[in-house]
This record gives structure tokens, sequence and C-alpha cells, in this order.
């Protein structure tokens, strides 16, 4: 299919590039003006499987695979007619036992046919390219990240599915969920949202570039379009994918001087690494997180004076930190402050100051360019300045409807990150080309939201008729 073309060959987004790159040298978008960013979840165009049924129809895949590449080799390797039987159809689980302990010893089986089609495709009589089928190749990854050998007191071999507390299993971002589509993960956002499948992140402008004529009509001005889109598995946090879509609007000579983001998108590194691109994030700076931050009372981090020249820091009540380590923290460099025993133990204020069983107050620090980033970014998101300036961020949910709306863009039309991708380069020109045609015929609205029926019929009744 022509899909499958352009994905194998990394030609997903040269549609959406073109017309970029050609509303970029019609001046209709530049670099230095304002850009804003958010993401929504994407479905996968697969069944959502429990474990259960994962391992079973990891089995089912790797059988029809191997039936339809080579069916004469896998007629002498297996019993065809007791397999037929259980996975002539697709492993469902309504059609499961209803009690724990038959779907528990029928996981076992999945788990036990799984390594029998293993060990047959890995024998040295069997043929090599076996092995490189990718139902094949998913089953062997299911079986590894499902079960584990062991063995029973008699000494005898036997496979056993993972429990998540004791033999554990692997990280969200590594767990497969579907054999028919290796790139979809299962994810949460918030205490509501749970789903499998991916990540779209789209961005756009929502201001003027820096060389747009300021003598041009001004109803002209806030042209609006998508000019970066980024399609990542779901397990993908945002705050990783902020750098490639600075990076990508970078190579596309369409560095915004401004880009606003929500919290999901930031850190102090990202900050940081923005401004000495000539990129302003707009976006609330990670808060202060320690026991007396979170409580609203006491000394948090903004009541120590910080010296990262001297090295030291200085508390409320006057006394000078006793030690200034440089450590790694979570993978990033940090520094630690310890303030002396003999100074906080005695301190009337001690309570308000920590809790440590020690008795003496230690600070986590960023080194100090970052430091002094942050600092500087927590106190302008407190003023009411940056809170309406901020608020220019939440047009981009207009944005992210239309898509929705338009070309169904949070779910998968495609199995496949490459091939979501291209359905998502797609939408967001199609959304472009509405957005075009809106500009150059001013009567024609850029967008109409849906309204259910009921709702029409309701304004209906309410318009009065005509006398």
């Amino acid at each position: 299919m022509q899909q499958c073309r352009l994905a194998d060959h990394g030609l997903e987004r040269v549609v959406f590039d073109r017309l970029v790159d050609a509303c970029r040298d019609q001046g209709l978008i530049g670099a230095g003006g304002k850009a804003r960013t958010d993401s929504t979840h994407v479905i996968s165009a697969v069944r959502d499987l429990n474990r259960t049924e994962l391992a079973g129809e990891s089995v089912r895949a790797a059988l029809e695979a191997l039936a339809v590449a080579a069916p004469d080799w896998l007629a002498d390797t297996v019993d065809v007619d007791e397999w037929a039987h259980r996975y002539g159809e697709r492993v469902n689980g309504w059609t499961m036992p209803s009690s724990k302990t038959a779907r528990d010893r029928l996981a076992v089986v999945f788990g036990q046919d799984a390594l029998a089609v293993c060990r047959a495709v890995a024998a040295p009589t069997a043929p090599g390219w076996l092995r490189e089928i990718p139902a094949v190749a998913f089953l062997r990854e299911m079986l590894v990240q499902t079960y584990y050998l062991s063995t029973d007191s008699r000494g005898r071999e036997v496979i056993v599915k993972r429990d998540a507390d004791s033999q554990g299993v692997p990280p969200g971002h590594r767990r497969l969920a579907s054999p028919y589509d290796r790139d979809a993960r299962w994810a949460a956002k918030g205490d509501d949202l749970f789903w499998c499948g991916y990540k779209v992140h789209l961005t756009e402008t929502c201001g003027p570039p820096a060389d747009a004529d300021a003598d041009a009509d001004a109803d002209a001005l806030p042209l609006r379009l998508i000019t970066g889109v980024l399609t990542t598995e779901a397990t993908v946090p945002d705050v990783k994918a902020t750098l490639p879509v600075q990076t990508a609007l970078a190579e596309r000579g369409l560095t915004p001087a401004e880009h606003y983001l929500d919290a999901g998108y930031s850190s102090t590194d990202l900050i940081h690494t923005a401004a000495t691109r000539g990129i302003t994030m707009v976006t609330p700076a990670l808060l202060d997180h320690s026991p007396q931050a979170r409580a609203g009372t006491g000394f948090d981090k903004t009541a120590f004076r910080i010296d990262g020249k001297a090295r030291q820091a200085r508390c409320p009540q006057g006394h000078t930190s006793a030690g200034w380590y440089p450590v790694r923290q979570h993978d990033r460099d940090a520094i630690v402050v310890q303030f002396a025993r003999a100074d906080c133990h005695p301190c009337p204020t001690r309570k308000e100051c920590t809790t440590a069983a020690r008795g003496a107050r230690f600070l986590s620090l960023r080194p100090k360019e970052l430091h002094d980033t942050l600092t500087a970014a927590r106190a302008e998101q407190a003023t009411d300045t940056w809170k309406t300036r901020y608020a220019l961020r939440a047009g981009i949910e207009g944005t992210i409807n239309q898509a929705l709306d338009v070309t169904g863009l949070r779910h998968a039309r495609y199995r496949g990150l490459p091939k979501v991708r291209l359905q998502h380069a797609f939408s967001a020109t199609a959304v472009n080309v509405l957005r075009l045609d809106a500009r150059w015929n001013p009567g024609r609205p850029a967008f109409t939201p849906r309204t259910s029926r009921l709702t029409r019929l309701s304004h209906r009744l309410a318009t009065p008729a005509p006398n």
C-alpha cells in the first residue's frame, strides 16, 4: 500500500514539510515569532490485551506467520490439529475460563507453547530465516518479558508467569502490548486517562514572524499554522519532546523567540538550554518539592541565601553552611549543602526548618547557572504579567480539537510508529490547508466545530419563527 511505501522509505513528512517550506518562503511564517506546543494521546489500531491475552495472541500470530512461510516445516514440528483447536480463533478474554485458577493454568499453557515454538525455530535443523520472521521475533521477546524458567521440587523444568512484585516485569517503555503493533505502549496521564498507543505533539505559530510587515492588515497577521508534528511512543514524557521539537524548528529556520509550553515540557536544564539558543520558554518552572514548600510552612529553599562563588549558604537564622558537595542525583549534576548539627540542634526554629533524624538541614541545589535560572523563573511566574502572558498557550487546545474533528487525529489508522507518523503529518497538513484557505477566502470560516443533532434541534426550537 502507498502508506507502507512512504513509511518504509522515510518519506512520511514530505508533504507536510513542503507546505511549511512554501509558507516560510511566502513570509507567512518565519523565525523570531511565537510558537506553542502541546500533546494528546493517540489510541492504537489494535485490540487492548491483558498479559494473558497477549501471551496467547502472540503464539497465535507466530503460528499464523509460520503457517504461511513454512507450512511443511510447521506440520512436521507441532500437532497441527491440537494447536488449531487452541489457536484457530483469536484469543479473547470473553471466552476465557471464568475462574482465576483456570485462567492461570491457561496462561501457563500459553507460555509452554511459546517456549516450544521458540525452541523449535532455534533448533539446528530448522531453517535459519524462520527466526527473522517479525511475529516469531516478537514471540521470543514476549516470552522473556512475561515468563521465566524455573525448576520444581523434583528438579523438572517449569515455566512460570512473571509476577510484578517478585520476578519483575519490564518498564513501561519496553513492555510490549500487541503482536500486531510492536510500537504501541500502555501509558497513563493523571488518574483518569489510561491508553494503549502513541502520543502526538503539535507545534503552531501564535504570533507574526519577527520580520512581518508592521503596516500589514492587523486582522491578517495572526495566521496560525502548524510548523511541527512529532509522534512518539505513549510512554515518552513530554519533557523528552521539548528539545527535539525546538531542534526541528531550528533546522527549518523557524526558531521562535518565545515558545509557550505547559509544565509537562518544563525542566531547568531545558529552560537554560533554550535561553542559550535565543528562545524564551514561557512555561511553568518546576516548583520546590521540599516538605517545607509542599506544606507551605517553615523555611523552604527561598529562605536561604546561596553564594555559589563562595560555595556557601546562609540560613534564615544567620548560620553558614558547613559543607558544599557536588554530587550526581538522578543522572544530573547537583550540589548538596549541609548545615552543622551544632548550629541546627539548639536552633529555636529547627522544627520549622527540618525533621531530619540527625537534626541538621540539608539543601539539594542545581549548579549555579541552573540554580539562578530556576530561581528567576519561579519568581517571574508568580507575577500577574507572566500569568497573562502565559494564557496564550491555551490556544493550542483549539488546534488539537480541530485536528481531532477534521482528521481523527486521536485514533491511529495504521499499525507501527512510522505509519502513524505518516497519518499525523497528513493530519497537520490538512489543518494548515484549511487555515490557508480561510485566510485567502475571508468569508469562509477556518473551522466550524461539530455539534450534535440534539444541540442543533435545541437551537432551532429556541430561534423565534419569522413573522
